[in-house]
């Protein structure tokens, strides 16, 4: 099986309504299909790179294509982990979490979308609550940042639901536009103190771990 050679497709976090894990090539293109149906108001682009801005078509092949890459490249000192997020078993989005250096550093990043037929529904606080357990209780992390487009509301609302505190601000160029981005920043005391979803974490063994850096007696309870 594939998991014998990839520990990571082993990996499974579950939340009340939610389950976090890598998809088969089915459900990838079940996941592209949802991008494709449309992620965030044409009007306003919430992501760095703008991946879909090409419309539906490009939309689907450019989530395809990320997804393999973040595999494909597949680093323990600088990963990325491509989580899809199944509800009810259909994909509705993505929820990455990575590390650089992670076993020295203790720090993860943090990035998503969500089809826009499923937002409104208290996923994303869910689906971010799931990897922010993982870092914290599954892999020891003490930090945790994010960053959001000022005038993304719903990121902006799920960090401060989930304790993250403003850590300044800083320019990028979006489209040819000048855009400024709030980073947010989230302690392992914060984390403890805003937790209100139920996580469970399975397959986190110690081949898994190697993956991401870690020995396998780094693994906490989770």
């Amino acid at each position: 099986m594939l998991a014998d050679h990839l520990p990571i497709h082993r990996l499974r976090l579950r939340t009340e309504r939610l389950e976090l894990r890598l998809p088969d090539f089915e459900e990838l293109g079940a996941l592209a299909d949802a991008a494709a149906a449309g992620v965030h108001d044409p009007s306003f682009m919430p992501f760095s790179i703008p991946w879909t801005e090409g419309g539906p078509a490009e939309a689907a092949r450019s989530v395809a294509l990320w997804y393999h890459r973040a595999i494909g490249r597949w680093d323990e000192n600088d990963w990325g982990f491509p989580f899809v997020v199944f509800r009810d078993g259909e994909p509705i989005g993505v929820q990455v979490t990575g590390g650089k250096k992670f076993a020295l550093a203790r720090e993860v990043d943090s990035g998503s979308w969500i089809g826009m037929a499923h937002q409104g529904n208290g996923f994303g606080t869910e689906m971010r609550a799931a990897v922010l357990h993982f870092a914290f209780a599954g892999l020891g992390a003490e930090t945790a940042k994010s960053g959001s487009y000022i005038g993304n509301d719903a990121s902006e609302r799920v960090s401060r639901r989930l304790g993250y505190r403003p850590d300044g601000e800083e320019v990028h160029v979006v489209r040819g536009e000048r855009r400024l981005l709030r980073r947010w920043r989230l302690s392992r005391e914060d984390w403890e103190a805003n937790r209100k979803h139920e996580v469970a974490v399975e397959g986190l063994d110690g081949e898994v771990l190697a993956m991401l850096g870690l020995r396998g007696d780094d693994e906490s309870e989770s």
